[in-house]
């Protein structure tokens, strides 16, 4: 009978025991402050709860502000973190925009130049059109007097127009006739950029 009644006895402070920690695992109660050495003992870790002095209150309000104020410190950090994330990108986008407008203003230049080429070239081609037919209606003495005082180039882009003009219009060209009249060193100079060189127009 004292058997039975010791295991009973000892049942109940196990119960008792197992619901202490129990209703602390859960945060019911405070039990791991209180019974700090023997959770040591058992190499369990202890919560420590610094003492409050004898005038001293615990308040649940200050305890939900204290919280409150510790999850305000969190969102701010947090937010610090994004505007200082927001403002590296911005730098970043800001010299990729600077980038853009640097290729692209030369991008515009390269097409003014091109634009500048394409005009010029375009100027020429008609002035050596336009020499190549004040040449043709020239008597070819005077037509040669002339071409002798060009650049080989020029008169090669001459006469290689006045063969295309001649040839558009069903004429014979003067080509052959002025290359007769030039001095044969020179006459032989132009021929051979003729046949060798494309047309610089």
């Amino acid at each position: 009978m004292v058997g039975k009644i010791l295991a009973l006895l000892l049942l109940i402070l196990v119960m008792a025991a197992g619901g202490v920690f129990w209703f602390d695992h859960l945060h019911v109660i405070d039990a791991r402050t209180v019974l700090a050495p023997v959770y040591r003992v058992f190499g369990l870790d202890a919560r420590t709860q610094p003492r409050l002095a004898d005038d001293e209150v615990v308040s649940l309000d200050a305890e939900r502000l204290a919280m409150l104020m510790y999850a305000v410190d969190l969102r701010d950090a947090e937010l610090d973190s994004r505007e200082r994330d927001l403002d590296f990108r911005r730098i970043q986008i800001e010299q990729m925009a600077q980038e853009l407008e640097e290729r692209q203003r030369l991008l515009d230049d390269m097409e003014n130049s091109l634009r500048a080429l394409a005009a010029d070239a375009e100027n020429r081609s008609r002035n050596v059109e336009q020499n190549a037919r004040y040449l043709t209606g020239m008597p070819p003495a005077n037509a040669v007097s002339i071409i002798s005082e060009l650049d080989d180039q020029y008169i090669v882009d001459v006469f290689r127009m006045t063969e295309q003009i001649a040839q558009a219009e069903g004429a014979m060209s003067l080509v052959s006739v002025w290359l007769s009249m030039m001095e044969p060193a020179r006459a032989a100079e132009i021929q051979r950029r003729m046949v060798a060189g494309p047309f610089s127009l």
